[in-house]
């Protein structure tokens, strides 16, 4: 198989969750345990940061990552879902896996994916795991892709966890309250290993108290440590909590005997983009029309999204959406604005929510458009109208936003 075969097959042969939703979440870890033991216990090889949450956990990746590089460590970083290449899920020091690394990973280990009908994510994850340890990095840094005390992630011993915060979010895999969610997600807390919380909330503190009490793990709350502010490229409102939390972290990581120094912090928050390849958080994509695309997907994301948009500069508004078939959007929908134009589309994937369906769902809020049968077709319709002055905004979806950039 070349490259183009062996992604195919990847995304084709088993369930994959960002595509095909619930039936893709496996309920144990059965299989990536017995996958690491086959592959010689390579999670055990490398050290790792642990990082969980509804919202926050991509960005607070890729901050520690940058800063880890600048601080002269051979970092791994591990993330999803991917926006335009499936190798940016897997890089070192910003680095993406290269194709034939792909393609000799699953040609050695294709045989036991289809005896033991591993997931699409979990063979990413030991794909991740196994790439890491060959290369022998300092330090990995590992965000989960969905919960966490059940997710494929969650086989490492890391030397610090890290819960963003807490939403609803998946609540038909997760659960329907804060207080089960945050119970999935505290399932990444390890015995004796220090836990970063990056929000305080009311419904979810006594969880990892309890939790952190239970596994002898020090808790420590982001938003009541008094650090700086930080110059960040990543522009996004939402980001001055997840600098706080991952500035918190490094602080954690230095007391742990990693050598970190305060220009190394600087210039990671500085150069995250440039160092680690992140993109979708408030993405300014062109002026003249203004057109920012990002990724937030749920009501807490979306919430100081929408709130940034109201205080940028703009004529009128222009909104390209899209959602998942699985989002509540009876929670999501109220919080636009209805003095805007829509641009209803879907995505090319099956859990795309049907573009007409969105559109009546929409009009129950007082939201009007037209529908598209494409995003880029929404994206181009868009351009047409706006004036110079104008705002676009894409989003409601990661997968608005891959097809955008």
């Amino acid at each position: 198989m070349d490259y183009s075969d062996t992604i195919q097959w990847l995304f084709a042969q088993l369930p994959m969750y960002q595509r095909q939703g619930k039936q893709a979440f496996k309920k144990n870890l059965d299989n990536i345990k017995a996958f690491d033991t086959y592959t010689g216990d390579v999670s055990r090889q490398f050290k790792s940061i642990h990082i969980a949450g509804t919202n926050g956990k991509g960005s607070v990746s890729h901050m520690l990552a940058s800063i880890l590089q600048e601080a002269g460590y051979k970092t791994g970083l591990y993330t999803s879902p991917h926006l335009k290449d499936f190798r940016e899920r897997i890089r070192i020091n910003g680095k993406m896996i290269s194709k034939n690394d792909v393609i000799n990973f699953v040609k050695r280990h294709q045989k036991f994916f289809e005896k033991y009908r591993l997931s699409f994510f979990e063979m990413t994850v030991g794909m991740a795991f196994e790439y890491f340890a060959r290369k022998q990095v300092d330090i990995a840094v590992i965000e989960t892709g969905l919960g966490g005390r059940l997710d494929s992630t969650n086989i490492i011993k890391p030397e610090l966890s890290i819960i963003t915060n807490i939403g609803l979010d998946h609540t038909n895999m997760l659960g329907s309250t804060l207080n089960r969610i945050a119970t999935e997600k505290a399932g990444i807390i390890k015995d004796n290993t220090p836990v970063v919380v990056g929000r305080k909330q009311l419904e979810t503190t006594p969880v990892f108290e309890k939790i952190a009490r239970q596994k002898n793990a020090t808790l420590i709350f982001a938003g009541e440590q008094n650090f700086p502010a930080y110059e960040c490229n990543l522009k996004g409102h939402y980001q001055k909590e997840n600098t706080q939390t991952a500035r918190t972290s490094i602080e954690v990581l230095r007391n742990k005997g990693w050598h970190i120094s305060e220009t190394a912090i600087e210039k990671g928050f500085k150069n995250v983009i440039k160092n680690t390849g992140l993109r979708g958080r408030w993405e300014i994509i062109r002026t003249n029309p203004l057109v920012i695309a990002d990724t937030a997907h749920n009501r807490d994301g979306l919430s100081v999204v929408l709130q940034q948009i109201k205080e940028t500069p703009h004529k009128n508004l222009h909104f390209v959406l899209s959602f998942v078939n699985d989002k509540n959007l009876d929670n999501i929908l109220p919080l636009f604005p209805v003095n805007a134009k829509y641009y209803f589309s879907k995505a090319q994937i099956p859990r795309a929510l049907d573009e007409q369906i969105l559109q009546q769902k929409a009009k129950n809020y007082g939201l009007t458009g037209q529908t598209f049968p494409s995003i880029e077709q929404a994206y181009k319709s868009a351009l047409q109208s706006a004036d110079k002055d104008d705002l676009i905004f894409a989003g409601g979806s990661t997968f608005t936003v891959a097809e955008i950039i």
